[in-house]
């Protein structure tokens, strides 16, 4: 198979879809990779490393997409890159097509198979091409709230963990799954009081068995949120619906009884957003602010430390692209129920309810096309 891996071209996307090792395992399973030039060295791999382990240094995105028969990405494909996509074509990345209409059809329109990194999902529940992602993005939540607390960005000039005779911060997490928990980690670390809020008595209780005694877990419904949400300085959206559209939590008039210059990260923004005032943000310009209400929303959080990310990545995706290489889209999906779950769309159907939902279109079993 011909395995194309393409630059990234969202704004301030360092990360790439493969690393060499990767590629290296790929051609020594007699794969040819194609790798546009330059689509490394955000992450810090030159053209040199790839060719070295027997990857084609391609000149330009087109050529990478012309001849590709699966195209390997970080992110959704761009609109520049739509009429690039063939018919027939795989395309393997994250979507997040409920979040958005206007990729959702384009993507039906091209006729190319589509499995989405976010929806391949295991027995046990865990999302494996997400988790990596959502540890880094939890981790990263922390650091970003603590830098927009500060005065010199509009905060409210705290810092997260006081000193001794000032208080901490209260950080407030929405959701105690992979990224709840790796937000909740990095606070308590620091020293801030951490509230956790989630619907799941079950999670709540793990949490307890693991996290510092300055986490405090409550019980997600509406009066705790509000009751939570007066007194927080940090607040971050974690929540996930796996492939549908995230649930609003924060309403527009929620900001009215929140601190001035506190700070909303809302890491649920790939998915729509789990706060109504939620607008996806940009690396090149992080925040903006409602009511005296910082919003961060950076829909590639995990682009700002491409290194880290991009490793962790590949650590993940390539046991599913060596599948997909090795047998083909359809004899890989028959054999791996959590890449079965990745399919979202195919021959211009959708294929996950989540998506379908989310534009009232019609959603069709995975299981007629294998």
């Amino acid at each position: 198979m011909k395995i194309g891996i393409p630059k990234e071209i969202k704004a301030n996307e360092n990360r790439v879809a493969l690393v060499p090792s990767g590629v290296e395992a790929l051609v020594a399973a007699g794969h040819t990779v194609l790798v546009e030039q330059s689509a490394g060295l955000g992450s810090g791999f030159s053209d040199e490393y790839y060719a070295a382990v027997g990857a084609r240094i391609v000149a330009d995105a087109d050529a990478v997409w012309a001849a590709a028969d699966m195209v390997v990405k970080v992110k959704e494909p761009l609109e520049a890159e739509w009429q690039r996509i063939r018919p027939g074509q795989v395309l393997f990345t994250y979507f997040h097509f409920a979040a958005d209409e206007k990729l959702t059809r384009a993507l039906m329109s091209t006729g190319a198979i589509c499995i989405a990194y976010e929806t391949v999902e295991l027995p046990t529940r865990e999302l494996p091409l997400l988790t990596p992602m959502s540890e880094v993005a939890g981790r990263m939540a922390v650091q970003q709230g603590a830098k927009y607390l500060e005065k010199l960005h509009g905060g409210r000039g705290i810092l997260l963990s006081g000193v001794p005779g000032v208080p901490p911060a209260r950080v407030l997490i929405l959701g105690g799954g992979v990224v709840g928990m790796n937000a909740a980690k990095m606070a308590a670390g620091l020293g801030a009081m951490v509230t956790v809020l989630d619907v799941s008595l079950e999670r709540l209780r793990y949490l307890s068995d693991i996290m510092p005694a300055n986490v405090h877990l409550v019980f997600s419904n509406r009066r705790n949120l509000l009751e939570q949400l007066a007194s927080a300085d940090l607040v971050i959206g974690c929540v996930l619906i796996t492939g549908a559209v995230a649930p609003k939590l924060i309403l527009r008039g929620d900001l009215q009884a929140m601190l001035q210059g506190s700070v909303i990260i809302d890491v649920a923004v790939d998915q729509g957003g789990c706060v109504e005032t939620t607008q996806p943000t940009t690396h090149e310009k992080p925040i903006y602010s409602v009511d005296g209400v910082i919003h961060y929303a950076v829909a590639n959080m995990p682009g700002g430390v491409p290194r880290t990310s991009t490793l962790a990545l590949t650590n993940a995706t390539m046991p599913y692209v060596l599948q997909l290489a090795n047998k083909g889209w359809r004899q890989a999906l028959k054999d791996n129920a959590a890449l079965r779950k990745g399919l979202n769309i195919v021959d211009g159907k959708i294929t996950h309810p989540g998506v379908a939902e989310a534009f009232g279109l019609q959603s069709h079993e995975t299981e007629l096309w294998l």
